[in-house]
């Protein structure tokens, strides 16, 4: 969740391109993701923040990192716990930094398996809400080889999937997560609690939400004389 629904970075490169035409070898794309991953939840959700600045840009892009670092869509609560930990974030955060999926898309091959063929016992998963579970199926034809036939993109929330908010938790207390990955946040004893809160209070979410942020957008950074800045976010210099 790498994450093959990641668009728009040719916004990060327009931006790149203006900054080094200004200011050359001086503010890394490490930096300008961070700038705009800032101001797309101010625009999305009225939330902002300050973002310290600083970063360098790292010597080595894998998408095997990736790969081994971002959850999966059918992680149990236990296997986002531990995923979450790994780097530095607690369970709260890991919660409140879901909402996230308040906003975007996913595709179909990331969850039809909850609509087919869940498991030996049920074609569908039975914590999905069935009318929701019809309604992605018009959306989500029986699943094919997605190497040759289309994927479509399913909004995380349908009932405000341009709008930053509260209301990914309320989906999920009405069984409407799109993800196995998001409804198991509602099902599981661990973290039900923290997502009720969530729906009930929307302000204290967006403060949360804004602070794991800002702690997620220190992870492993390069400083000082570590790294490089790049010229061209894509590729190393």
């Amino acid at each position: 969740m790498g994450n093959k629904g990641v668009q728009g970075f040719q916004i990060i490169d327009e931006a790149k391109a203006k900054i080094e035409a200004q200011c050359p070898n001086t503010v890394s794309c490490s930096d300008i993701l961070a700038f705009a991953a800032r101001d797309s939840v101010n625009l999305a959700g009225g939330l902002y923040y300050d973002v310290p600045s600083g970063r360098r840009d790292g010597r080595v892009s894998s998408i095997a990192e990736v790969t081994k670092n971002l959850p999966d869509a059918f992680f149990n609560v236990t296997e986002l716990k531990e995923n979450f930990a790994r780097k530095g974030l607690s369970i709260e955060e890991m919660v409140t930094l879901s909402g996230a999926h308040s906003i975007g898309d996913s595709h179909c091959s990331s969850f039809s398996k909850r609509l087919y063929s869940f498991n030996k016992t049920f074609a569908q998963d039975p914590s999905m809400d069935p009318s929701y579970a019809s309604f992605l199926k018009t959306k989500c034809p029986q699943p094919l080889n997605t190497r040759t036939s289309p994927d479509p993109l399913v909004p995380f929330d349908p009932v405000t999937p341009n709008q930053l908010d509260n209301n990914y938790y309320k989906n999920l207390k009405s069984s409407r997560g799109l993800l196995a990955s998001d409804q198991v946040l509602w099902n599981s004893v661990l973290t039900r609690n923290l997502a009720k809160e969530n729906v009930n209070h929307p302000s204290a979410w967006a403060a949360k939400f804004a602070a794991a942020m800002v702690h997620m957008g220190s992870i492993d950074v390069l400083t000082g004389n570590q790294g490089e800045i790049r010229k061209n976010c894509r590729v190393v210099n």
